[in-house]
């Protein structure tokens, strides 16, 4: 196995769920709420939300004219972070496992509405923080790329100090792995409903 291991977070190490973000919208009144939400990527402004084209103020009122007046900015983030399920203790424990042989990176298309909250707690259950677990971390509205633009995966050589034949790049998108193949990154899908933790190993990997 490669030096460095590259994780995607959502489908990967945090389980999600799209329905469930798109019932908590449609509750709050957006219209057409699942034409925001691809299978693996985002749509409007919740799209320029995590490739850090607008603000976390710019976000809400985009959003606000097409809810009901008056809808409070913590229920539009309480229906986004509906999308996250949480973290698996035995995932936050291989991840611990995994760094005593390998660098273990972070390359996540995410926001900082759920970065700063629900993804945080997440990582805290063990009374550690989300950097216990990385060697480095790289987010998409950080990065103002999105995968599988090769611009995310520049980045994240440049910031982490890795080079794509020494690593391994673990994502539930193969239009991601195969962006990353391009680059000579080592590719590993972790396909849909499977979970590539076990024991510290990465399954089938």
């Amino acid at each position: 196995m490669k030096l460095n291991l590259l994780f995607d977070l959502g489908g990967v190490i945090m389980d999600i769920e799209k329905a469930r973000c798109v019932a908590a919208f449609e509750a709050l009144g957006l219209e057409d709420a699942a034409s925001y939400f691809g299978e693996f990527s985002q749509q409007g402004p919740f799209m320029l939300l995590e490739r850090g084209d607008i603000s976390v103020d710019d976000f809400h009122a985009a959003l606000r004219p097409h809810l009901p007046a008056g809808t409070p900015d913590s229920d539009i983030d309480r229906a986004f972070c509906r999308f996250l399920i949480g973290i698996p203790e035995h995932r936050l424990a291989a991840l611990r496992e995994l760094r005593k042989s390998h660098k273990v990176y972070l390359l996540s298309n995410t926001n900082p509405i759920m970065w700063n909250s629900t993804i945080r707690d997440e990582f805290t259950r063990e009374g550690l923080t989300r950097e216990d677990y990385f060697d480095g971390i790289v987010t998409s509205f950080e990065a103002k790329a999105l995968k599988p633009d090769a611009a995310i995966f520049r980045y994240a050589c440049d910031k982490l100090g890795i080079s794509p034949a020494d690593t391994l790049f673990v994502d539930d998108s193969q239009a991601n792995l195969d962006a990353a193949a391009a680059l000579g990154f080592g590719t590993a899908l972790a396909a849909s409903g499977t979970d590539i933790f076990t024991d510290g190993t990465l399954t089938g990997l």
